[in-house]
């Protein structure tokens, strides 16, 4: 027997049942699901996960995630990720503006950074109320990779950019 993994994303119009649905058919084709992240935005739902499986049995559930009414899957084949040894976490809070998450991710790039999570949101400023642009990530990065270097390189964006990075322990 050969155990597949696979990595399946979800998309639907967002409405109780849906991960149900996702597990029934995951479970009825004997796959073993081992990790997920999943969310709503503006009424829809988006989901990410890893499952393994025997290869054999890989044709018939992704032709039973094909007929799910509700969902909209793609699924691809799991692989050994690149390591990067270092995991940081990073805040990031500025005014809100558009292209905010282009400097900072070209940034993080730059710097051979990789982002394993992203959440971002716009909030009112406490005392302005003006539009106010959060981001929290969890990084990854090779050794002998300089934070300093990237939190100088990112605060150089612009002036009301904060930075803080801490340790993902």
């Amino acid at each position: 027997m050969t155990i597949t993994t696979l990595v399946l994303t979800v998309l639907g119009a967002d409405k109780p049942g849906l991960v149900e649905q996702l597990a029934e058919v995951v479970a009825a084709h004997k796959a073993n699901w081992l990790e997920s992240s999943m969310s709503r935005l503006a009424g829809q739902f988006a989901g990410i996960l890893r499952i393994e499986l025997n290869g054999a049995d890989r044709a018939a559930l992704e032709a039973a995630l094909q007929q799910l009414p509700d969902l909209q899957v793609a699924v691809v084949e799991g692989g050994a990720a690149e390591e990067y040894p270092i995991e940081l976490m990073l805040s990031v809070t500025a005014h809100d503006r558009i292209g905010i998450v282009k400097e900072v991710t070209q940034v993080l790039a730059r710097h051979g950074v990789n982002v394993d999570q992203l959440s971002t949101e716009v909030v009112p400023a406490p005392m302005s109320s003006e539009p106010l642009f959060q981001a929290g990530a969890v990084l990854r990065a090779r050794a002998g990779f300089d934070v300093d270097a990237l939190q100088r390189d990112l605060e150089a964006l612009s002036d009301d950019l904060f930075v803080e990075f801490g340790s993902a322990d």
